[in-house]
C-alpha cells in the first residue's frame, strides 16, 4: 500500500548546473524538494517510484539504475536513478532525470527505486487504475510525483496568459494541501492540456495509488516564478 508520496515539479533549471545565474531564484523550492524527499525516507518504504511525463519514447517503466542527462540542455551533467546499476535501453525522460537528480542530492539509499514515465495525456481513469496497480508493488510504496502545474500564468509564460491558469493552480494546490484525492481524480484533462499542466496525469496516479491509504496532506511551497506553477507537497 501508499505510505508516503512527494509532490515535486520537473522544471530543468531545478538544476543549477542548468540555471546556471538564475540557480538562486530556485534555492528555496530545491530546499522544499529534499524536505519532501525526506518525508519519503522517514516513512519507510520498501520500495519507491519515481513518477513523471514522458514523452512517446521514454514512456513506461524504467528500472534502477537507468540514466538520464542533462546534455539536451547545454550540461555535461548525466544522474542514476537510485544507487544500483542496470543495462537500460532507454534514456529516462527529463521529468525522471530531475527525480534522480534530487534522489542524489538527498542521499538516497533507503529503499530500491524505479521509474514510471507517463503519457501527460492520459485519461484520468488509466491514471487512477495505475497508481492503483504501483500501490501494490510492495507492503510499503513510497511515490515521488513530478510534474508542473499550468504554464499560462503570465504573458512570459511558456502557454502565455490564460485566465483559467491561477484558479486551476490553484485547486490543485488545495488538493495537494489536503490529500483530497477526489478533488485530484476530478481533475479536468481537457483543461489541464490547454494550460500545458504537465502533472495532472501523475497527480492522478497520486489520488489512485492513495485511495483508501488514509495520508495527510501538506503544501510545502507554491510559487510560479516564470508564469508556471509549481507546487511541493508531501503526503504521509
Amino acid at each position: 500500500m501508499l505510505v508516503a508520496a512527494a509532490i515535486c515539479p520537473c522544471p530543468p533549471l531545478l538544476v543549477p548546473e542548468v540555471a546556471a545565474g538564475a540557480a538562486p531564484e530556485l534555492e528555496p523550492l530545491r530546499a522544499a524538494c529534499l524536505d519532501a524527499i525526506g518525508v519519503l525516507a522517514a516513512a519507510r518504504p520498501d520500495r519507491l517510484v519515481v513518477v513523471g511525463p514522458a514523452d512517446e519514447v521514454t514512456r513506461g517503466p524504467h528500472p534502477e539504475g537507468a540514466v538520464g542527462s542533462f546534455r539536451g540542455f547545454g550540461v555535461p551533467l548525466d544522474v542514476t536513478l537510485g544507487a544500483a546499476e542496470a543495462a537500460a535501453e532507454r534514456p529516462l525522460p527529463p521529468s525522471l532525470s530531475i527525480g534522480a537528480w534530487l534522489l542524489s542530492r538527498a542521499d538516497w539509499a533507503d529503499a530500491p527505486v524505479e521509474g514510471l514515465g507517463l503519457d501527460p495525456a492520459q485519461p484520468a481513469e488509466r491514471a487512477l487504475a495505475a497508481g492503483r496497480e504501483v500501490a501494490t508493488r510492495a507492503p510499503r510504496v513510497a511515490l515521488l510525483v513530478m510534474g508542473d502545474g499550468s504554464a499560462c500564468r503570465t504573458v512570459k509564460a511558456p502557454g502565455y496568459l490564460d485566465d483559467r491558469a491561477e484558479p486551476f493552480d490553484a485547486a490543485v494546490a488545495r488538493a495537494l494541501d489536503a490529500a483530497d484525492v477526489a478533488a485530484l481524480s476530478a481533475l479536468d484533462a481537457q483543461l489541464a492540456a490547454a494550460l500545458q499542466a504537465s502533472g495532472r496525469a501523475g497527480w492522478q496516479l497520486l489520488a489512485g495509488a492513495a485511495e483508501g491509504a488514509g495520508l495527510g496532506g501538506r503544501l510545502l511551497r507554491e510559487e510560479a516564478p516564470y508564469g508556471v506553477g509549481y507546487f511541493v507537497a508531501t503526503w504521509s
